[in-house]
């Protein structure tokens, strides 16, 4: 699938929000009666319950992914939540400013955000992140978020590896978790959204320029998330933080 979508409106009370979300990527402005199974467009966006979606031709009337903003199962609702599982170890207890150069679907952003860290966030795709931007706007409405007066992380649009060569001053952590080739069955949502990402932005095949370009730029650390499966990105690391079908490679300065 090529970036090439069209941008959808049910009715007319989100008219105005379609029509500048298909200037911006310069998409086709379709109204969803006019669509058929015929249609060119593989993907679509849509304001639909009061958030930004990606769908496709099976969700057009009703379903379709967003960027999810509350915690995944098993992760803590509190704010700072505990430093505790594998990625916050990787990350390290004592990091304070960080990078997600590789930001996707935004879920580790947003878990290390509620963490307590100081998050800013790169994504090259205009699609995903039209998607994040929306997901970060419903996040500043939360009302922990509200009466702690705290800003949602930062998102830099573009090539991670020539902003990362453009930074005013370097962070603690760059972390990068980028797309490697599937290897093994996935389940039926993690499938979807993973697919639908692959679909948008193609694997990573600039995997190892990314990790050097994090490596010059990074304070003290760079953080790889990778398949079990997948060889080290950075060669040798200096730590690894293992778990069931991922690990974590770290590597310090």
């Amino acid at each position: 699938m090529s970036e090439k979508g069209a941008v959808v409106y049910a009715d007319d009370s989100v008219l105005s929000a379609s029509q500048a979300l298909a200037e911006r990527l310069a998409w086709p402005l379709l109204a969803l009666p006019d669509l058929s199974a015929e249609s060119p467009q593989a993907c679509f966006l849509c304001y639909r319950d009061g958030c930004l979606k990606l769908l496709d031709k099976q969700t057009l009337k009703k379903g379709g992914l967003i960027v999810e903003i509350d915690p995944r199962p098993g992760e803590q609702h509190s704010y700072p939540a505990p430093k505790k599982d594998l990625l916050a170890q990787a990350i390290g207890k004592k990091t304070k400013s960080l990078i997600d150069a590789t930001t996707g679907w935004a879920q580790d952003s947003l878990a290390l955000f509620r963490m307590g860290y100081e998050v800013q966030c790169i994504e090259r795709s205009p699609v995903m992140a039209e998607l994040i931007k929306d997901g970060f706007q419903r996040l500043a409405q939360k009302d922990w978020m509200k009466n702690r007066q705290l800003q949602t992380p930062t998102l830099m649009v573009g090539n991670a590896i020539e902003l990362l060569g453009g930074l005013s001053e370097a962070p603690d952590c760059i972390y990068l978790d980028p797309m490697f080739p599937p290897k093994r069955k996935q389940t039926a949502a993690t499938r979807k959204s993973m697919a639908i990402l692959r679909d948008i932005l193609g694997d990573d095949l600039d995997r190892a320029d990314l990790f050097a370009a994090a490596w010059r730029a990074t304070g003290k650390r760079v953080v790889v998330k990778s398949p079990d499966y997948a060889e080290p990105l950075g060669g040798k690391p200096s730590e690894s933080y293992q778990g069931k079908l991922l690990r974590y490679d770290v590597y310090l300065k």
